[in-house]
């Protein structure tokens, strides 16, 4: 069976893993310093927390930006749950944007109408919530304008884009948005199992991050002094978002092997924009001339009109071929949860939703051999010959 993701994992992978579980600290240690300092270097960023999934690192970022109940705060409805529900989890209310056709990123003049239709009913909105999505970097630059224009924070969901650049640079993310968040899930660019981080610029969203992410508790010197070595506050109701040293240890291992990955992933994606160009009955991922792209995920569009069968009946006969396609995401404005606590409905976003109708995420990972893309390939046009009407 060919997935359509899976992490590497090598043998000096192993033996990081196995220096820490040797040593004096399997949590809460020394690695997982390092391995903020490394993401640091990576992204240019002054400060970062490693937490224990991306979703953590979303719900972290709203609460340092100081944004609480009745709160509004955009995102698309494409993108995974964890966006939406994150400003959820503070009792704000998420408010949708749609998608950019063309590059599946938030679309800006839809924005930027949403922004002037809350300030004409004097409604604010707090923060925006940026994916860049399957790896293809939004236009940072439209974006900071119009942050300062209608005063919202920015939060750059860098997930699918770790190693992406904008305008040639890499380190682009922090320079741009308040707060960025990333996911190192195994099926991303590199993996730590499961677990995330926090990245941005400003201390006072990092000093308060810091707390939050372990259980709300305070140590300082000045604290020791005073009661003893031993002590600390509890000063806010905080949580445990903890990356442990072990899985650090694995972050810093995979840090090493980043240009690699991507180069990988890209020589991947070139050779599928190869194979189904110039064919009416697929769309591949367009690329900004801004963004240099690091293919998360190869989204391909499929003209489901021009076959006998639908995208389920699709899925079900490669997977009988063993070949295991995905889906990112089902807009979430679709789901049972946000119909029936928003009242949703289809038609409400018809870019997501028809992005949705459309699209098959394909294999795409670092250990993916040539030869079995090319397998892929066969299968699908196989397929799409088979039922062609």
């Amino acid at each position: 069976m060919i997935n359509y993701g899976k992490h590497y994992i090598d043998q000096k992978d192993i033996k990081a893993v196995v220096s820490t579980l040797k040593s004096d600290f399997l949590t809460q240690g020394p690695k997982v310093i390092e391995f903020e300092k490394k993401l640091n270097s990576l992204c240019g960023s002054k400060y970062t927390c490693a937490v224990s999934s991306g979703t953590a690192a979303l719900h972290l970022a709203i609460l340092s930006l100081g944004i609480k109940k009745n709160d509004n705060v955009i995102t698309t409805p494409m993108t995974f749950l964890a966006s939406a529900n994150s400003i959820l989890y503070a009792g704000a209310r998420p408010i949708f944007v749609d998608i950019d056709k063309k590059n599946y990123c938030i679309d800006l003049e839809k924005l930027e109408k949403k922004l002037i239709e809350f300030r004409r009913k004097k409604r604010k909105i707090k923060a925006v919530i940026v994916t860049d999505y399957a790896g293809h970097v939004a236009d940072w630059n439209k974006i900071k304008r119009l942050s300062k224009k209608y005063k919202f924070f920015t939060i750059n969901d860098n997930c699918h884009a770790l190693g992406a650049k904008y305008k040639k640079d890499k380190k682009y993310a922090c320079k741009f948005a308040d707060i960025v968040t990333q996911s190192f899930h195994p099926v991303k660019v590199i993996t730590t199992g499961e677990g995330g981080a926090v990245l941005t610029n400003y201390k006072k969203f990092f000093d308060r991050i810091n707390i939050l992410r372990t259980h709300g508790i305070e140590r300082n010197k000045k604290l020791k002094k005073k009661f003893g070595n031993w002590y600390y506050q509890m000063n806010f109701l905080g949580y445990n978002y903890r990356l442990s040293d072990l899985q650090a240890s694995l972050g810093i291992s995979q840090l090493k092997k980043i240009t690699k990955f991507i180069n990988k992933r890209k020589k991947l994606a070139k050779m599928y924009d190869f194979y189904f160009k110039d064919n009416s009955l697929f769309s591949t991922p367009r690329t900004e001339s801004y963004c240099d792209h690091s293919y998360h995920i190869y989204p391909l569009k499929i003209n489901f009109n021009s076959l006998k069968i639908d995208k389920k009946k699709f899925f079900q006969v490669l997977f009988k071929k063993k070949l295991n396609l995905q889906v990112h995401y089902i807009p979430i404005h679709l789901q049972n949860f946000y119909k029936k606590t928003f009242n949703y409905k289809i038609g409400d976003f018809p870019a997501s939703e028809n992005y949705y109708k459309q699209t098959v995420s394909l294999p795409l990972f670092y250990s993916l051999k040539f030869s079995e893309q090319k397998k892929v390939v066969n299968k699908i046009f196989s397929v799409c010959e088979e039922f062609k009407k």
